[in-house]
């Protein structure tokens, strides 16, 4: 079982930036493949970025550009640096990860971008 905590989210302004972490339980949060998706009111969750245990990074052609997904396996933390943002980009953002073909996903956090 792992645990995930997403934080950061909040009400910014189109063109702002905002960072969201999401903290993994766990001793071995280094081999997670760890992925950000999104929930807007009335739609399907849709994927945002991918972060492999080896680092390598993948991201909707959507927020290409403007979204950075990093990790710290020191902190068993995964982030998601959100710059130029958009209204579309309001959603419901959930962390995810994946490991040994089991899938855990976070409560999620609230991300509301003002036009």
């Amino acid at each position: 079982q792992v645990s995930l905590v997403e934080s950061g989210g909040g009400l910014v302004q189109a063109g702002g930036s905002l960072r969201l972490s999401c903290l993994a339980s766990g001793s071995v949060f280094s081999r997670y493949d760890m992925g950000w998706y999104r929930q807007a009111p009335g739609k399907q969750r849709e994927w945002v970025a991918t972060i492999t245990s080896g680092g390598r990074t993948t991201y909707a052609d959507s927020v290409k550009g403007r979204f950075t997904i990093s990790r710290d396996n020191a902190k068993n933390t995964v982030y998601l640096q959100m710059d130029s943002l958009k209204s579309e980009d309001t959603a419901v953002y959930y962390c995810k990860s994946s490991y040994n073909w089991y899938d855990y996903w976070g409560q999620g956090t609230q991300v509301t971008v003002s036009s």
